[in-house]
C-alpha cells in the first residue's frame, strides 16, 4: 500500500483539483432565475464527484507516467527526481498497468455518476459532450507517456495540462453546475492552467539533460534551459496579471484582494528559478509552485465566498 501511494504521487492532488474549488464556488456565488435570492444553482454532490473524478484521472495520469517513462527507459539513475515504482522496481509492469486499467474504469464511472447528477436527463446533449469529452480526458492521461505515439514525448504535454487542468477543470466544472456560460471565467480557468502548465514546465526544466539522452522530446528539450526559464515567467506572472484582472471586472471589494497573499511563494519561486545554476535544486520548488496555486484557489475561492455574503446581506 505505501509503494501504491507513493506511485499515486500524493503532492500532486492540491493542484489537480484547484480549478474545481474556483469554478464550484464560482458556481456558489451565483444567484438563480436572474432574482438576487441566497438560492443557489450549487450542489454538494456534483462537488463531491467533480473532486472524485478529477482526482481519478490524476492519479491514472502518474500511473501511467510512471509505467510508460519507466518502459521506455527514462526513468534512470540520471534522473533526479525522486525514483518512481517501475524503475525502483518495488511494482512490477504488469501489476501497473492493471492499475491503469482498472483506475481508468473507476474514473469512467464516476464520471458518468457526475454527468448523471449534473445533467439527468434533461440535457442528453450537453451529457454525451461531457461523456465524449471524459473519455478524452482518460485516453489523454494514458498516453501522454504510454505507447509508440506518446504526446508527452513530442512536446505537447503543456497542451494537455492547460486545456484539461485549467479551462475544463474551471470552465467545465461551473457548467455543470449552471448550465450556462460565463466568459468571465475564463480569466481564472486560464491563469489556473498557465500555473499548472508552470508545475509541468518546472519538472522539465529539472529533468533536461535526462529527458534529452532518452528522447524525451517535451518543450524545455526543444527550447533550452535559457528560453524555458522566459517561458516560465511568462506563466506564472500571466497567471497572476489575469487572476488581478478578473477581480477588477469582478468589482471586488478592497478586503476581496487577499488571494494576492499566494501572489509572495510565487514571486519568491521566480527569484529562485531565475538564480538557479542547479537543475537537481528546481526539484523542491515544484511542491512550492504546486501548493501555492492550490492556495490562490483557496483564497480566491473565499473571496467569492464574501460576495456571496455581501449579496445576501444586501438583498435580506
Amino acid at each position: 500500500m505505501k509503494h501504491w501511494i507513493e506511485a499515486a504521487r500524493v503532492r500532486t492532488l492540491p493542484l489537480s483539483v484547484s480549478g474545481i474549488i474556483v469554478g464550484s464556488i464560482y458556481a456558489l456565488s451565483k444567484p438563480t432565475d436572474e432574482i438576487l435570492t441566497p438560492t443557489q444553482v450549487f450542489s454538494w454532490s456534483i462537488f463531491g464527484l467533480l473532486l472524485l473524478t478529477t482526482v481519478g484521472l490524476q492519479v491514472l495520469s502518474n500511473f501511467a507516467n510512471d509505467y510508460g517513462d519507466g518502459m521506455k527507459g527514462t526513468d534512470n539513475n540520471e534522473r533526479i527526481g525522486p525514483k518512481r515504482a517501475i524503475q525502483s522496481g518495488v511494482i512490477s509492469p504488469k501489476e501497473m498497468k492493471r492499475a491503469i486499467v482498472i483506475t481508468s474504469f473507476l474514473t469512467f464511472f464516476a464520471a458518468i455518476a457526475l454527468i448523471y447528477n449534473a445533467f439527468h436527463f434533461r440535457y442528453f446533449y450537453y451529457s454525451i459532450f461531457f461523456l465524449a469529452l471524459g473519455l478524452v480526458a482518460i485516453a489523454s492521461a494514458i498516453r501522454y507517456t504510454v505507447g509508440k505515439e506518446a504526446y508527452g514525448y513530442k512536446g505537447y504535454g503543456d497542451i494537455f495540462v492547460f486545456v484539461f487542468f485549467g479551462l475544463v477543470s474551471t470552465f467545465g466544472s461551473y457548467f455543470m453546475f449552471a448550465k450556462q456560460l460565463d466568459f468571465l471565467l475564463l480569466l481564472p480557468s486560464i491563469a489556473i492552467g498557465l500555473l499548472s502548465v508552470g508545475v509541468l514546465n518546472l519538472n522539465n526544466m529539472r529533468d533536461e539533460v535526462s529527458d534529452r539522452k532518452s528522447g524525451k522530446n517535451t518543450i524545455v528539450v526543444k527550447m533550452g534551459g535559457a528560453k524555458a526559464k522566459l517561458y516560465h515567467y511568462f506563466l506564472i506572472l500571466s497567471a497572476m496579471i489575469l487572476i488581478v484582472l478578473f477581480a477588477l471586472l469582478s468589482n471586488f471589494n478592497f478586503d476581496q484582494y487577499i488571494f494576492v497573499v499566494a501572489f509572495f511563494p510565487m514571486v519568491k519561486h521566480l527569484i529562485t528559478v531565475y538564480k538557479n545554476k542547479e537543475p537537481r535544486n528546481l526539484d523542491p520548488e515544484l511542491k512550492k509552485l504546486a501548493l501555492s496555486t492550490f492556495l490562490l484557489s483557496v483564497l480566491l475561492a473565499l473571496c467569492l465566498i464574501f460576495f456571496l455574503s455581501d449579496l445576501i446581506v444586501n438583498n435580506s
